[in-house]
């Protein structure tokens, strides 16, 4: 099955193709960093929270995208949008606490609004087109793909 990669080069073998799962590690990884930074006392509370949450949305996308059916495929992009909820909750709990720097806060926070967009986006196409589509924007049509997929907003 040829498909558009995230790029708009070649076809979508994996889910490392995919620029939702890309921006998913860059995600977590800015995540990773922040919470080494949190006060000593949330290291075991909100911390775990966030960095469970973090790996949880480029593992489902991931998870989902090797199931094979559009319908796990919508279903695992949707807890993956339940993650960012959890995210975006815990980070504004983070906010006020000592020692975060409300810049990159924010920052993180914008990532998490991107990249629930692009996952919106591509589990509407998936329930649409009831088919596994690999990006946002992609049809498959009798002379192959459709558009390119469009980046992050």
């Amino acid at each position: 099955m040829h498909e558009t990669r995230a790029s708009g080069r070649g076809a979508v073998r994996s889910h490392r193709d995919l620029h939702v799962w890309q921006l998913g590690l860059v995600l977590a990884k800015r995540i990773f960093a922040l919470t080494r930074r949190l006060p000593e006392e949330e290291r075991f509370g909100l911390a775990v929270q966030l960095r469970r949450a973090a790996v949880s949305v480029p593992s489902n996308v991931a998870e989902g995208f090797a199931r094979g059916s559009a319908k796990d495929y919508a279903r695992f992009l949707s807890i993956s949008r339940g993650s960012l909820g959890e995210i975006e909750t815990q980070l504004l709990i983070a906010r006020d606490l000592p020692r975060i720097d409300v810049a990159e806060l924010d920052a993180i926070l914008e990532l998490v609004a991107s990249e629930g967009r692009m996952l919106t986006r591509l589990a509407s196409a998936v329930r649409t087109t009831d088919r596994r589509p690999t990006e946002p924007g992609q049809r498959r049509t009798a002379q192959g793909p459709g558009p390119r997929a469009q980046g992050p907003s």
